[in-house]
């Protein structure tokens, strides 16, 4: 059983649900395929647009909902971090490095998560990448020139393109045998439909 999983790094909703889905994949001995994503490539076709350029209202709204979530998930959560929005792309395209070498990046990326949201790290910066890939335990230099070849870059572009033909909406998102599951509020959902094995819902 094989569940993709399309993320940005600098996405709050991917930080806090990122132990919870490596924890249900486990339960259930699915394997994660982790696809990081051009989430602007993404919300150019879904609709949605950055939390800046939305209503005071639904801005307003979404600090309440990351301070709910943050509990839930018992983790440490700077509401209005320093550097957010930042350009993650570097690390993200990391764990595309990482990947192509057989490592598994699921720490690595956990440590980068709690970067913008917990630690108030710059994660464009290419010294404090550097400093996760070493406190993962992988080779930084190595995992940092791999990461900006073409090849990776144009994996994540990939990438971009199977999430937006998978009818992903956002990030976190997470398709299971075809069918979406769209925010870590949905990892219960999801755990449901592999408890079961239902046949997978569709909108046609």
């Amino acid at each position: 059983m094989e569940i993709d999983y399309y993320f940005i790094g600098m996405s709050p909703f991917v930080y806090l649900g990122h132990q919870a889905i490596v924890d249900v994949a486990a339960k259930h001995g699915a394997k994660l395929n982790y696809k990081p994503v051009d989430l602007m490539g993404v919300w150019a076709v879904s609709g949605a647009v950055p939390p800046a350029q939305r209503p005071e209202v639904r801005q307003r709204y979404r600090l309440l909902e990351l301070q709910r979530v943050a509990d839930i998930r018992g983790l440490p959560l700077n509401l209005k971090p320093a550097h957010f929005p930042t350009n993650i792309a570097l690390a993200d395209q990391c764990v595309i490095a990482l990947l192509q070498t057989g490592e598994d990046p699921t720490a690595y990326m956990a440590s980068v998560f709690a970067g913008v949201w917990a630690e108030e790290k710059d994660m464009s910066d290419e010294s404090v990448i550097a400093a996760k890939l070493t406190g993962a335990g992988f080779d930084a230099d190595a995992i940092i020139t791999a990461a900006k070849s073409e090849d990776v870059a144009a994996i994540r572009t990939r990438n971009t393109k199977e999430a937006i033909a998978a009818d992903v909406v956002g990030a976190p998102a997470y398709v299971l045998n075809g069918e979406v599951f769209w925010g870590q509020d949905r990892i219960e959902y999801l755990d449901h439909a592999l408890t079961t094995g239902r046949a997978p819902y569709t909108a046609g």
